[in-house]
């Protein structure tokens, strides 16, 4: 481990105690300094994210995004975003496990282990830039359940709901939502209509997070927010570059 670099792993305390060895072995520090100073920088992250507890925003690139603090240690997370394309299109890109890690830079590793029926059982990493020098990872498995889709007379909608049912968190559940708004047809009726239909299709995101004891909501919360945010935009980048 670099100077002044230093990594926060949420995934047990295990983890933490292997990066104070690490620190250590490598830059001559003593134990109690590490923790002092890892601890020091959560803080501080902390505090500079602190003001994404109970806020909305959004984006000039039309990215809105509202956290939550719901109950002792544990958040929401809420995302939207609209695209230019089918809902087939933004939920073959969504459920495209294996290709997330060239899709979103935020995604270290994503691998399917498992797919039964509509239940697909995913291994992810994830990992993130923080301020003062600090990088947050964390890794899980995931199940995705890949609901049909609902027809209504404005459009079509569909949902991918997760759980996480092994990793760094307490908790961490959610679902996508893919709903697509019919804009009309075009003239020309000799034309197939699959090329012709014009599309607005809302893709939304919803999560709830409760960390391990020792991580504050807070921090969890507000790096999760970036991370989502840049997640939905590289979805709709790719389903708009399908399409043109």
């Amino acid at each position: 481990m670099r100077a002044g670099v230093c990594s926060i792993c949420i995934d047990n305390e295990e983890a933490m105690v292997e990066i104070v060895k690490l620190s250590v072995r490598q830059g001559g520090w003593s134990c109690s300094f590490v923790l002092r100073f890892l601890r020091k920088r959560v803080l501080k992250i902390s505090a500079t994210l602190m003001h994404y507890e109970n806020s909305q925003s959004l984006s000039g690139d039309g990215v809105y995004v509202d956290i939550r603090r719901t109950g002792s240690n544990t958040g929401q997370v809420r995302s939207k975003i609209e695209i230019d394309a089918s809902l087939d299109t933004v939920w073959n890109i969504l459920t495209d496990y294996d290709k997330f890690v060239d899709l979103v830079p935020c995604v270290a590793a994503s691998q399917l282990v498992e797919k039964k029926a509509t239940i697909s059982r995913v291994h992810q990493v994830g990992q993130i830039n923080l301020p003062f020098g600090l990088k947050f990872s964390a890794k899980g498995v995931l199940d995705y359940n890949e609901k049909d889709v609902e027809i209504f007379p404005h459009g079509r909608k569909r949902y991918l709901e997760f759980k996480m049912i092994e990793g760094g968190f307490q908790l961490y559940e959610g679902k996508w939502s893919v709903e697509q708004f019919n804009r009309g047809n075009c003239e020309d009726s000799d034309t197939d209509t699959s090329q012709t239909q014009k599309f607005k299709t809302i893709l939304s995101y919803e999560a709830v997070v409760k960390p391990k004891p020792w991580i504050p909501v807070r921090l969890v919360a507000g790096i999760l927010s970036k991370e989502i945010k840049v997640n939905i935009s590289c979805i709709r980048e790719a389903a708009q570059k399908l399409i043109n």
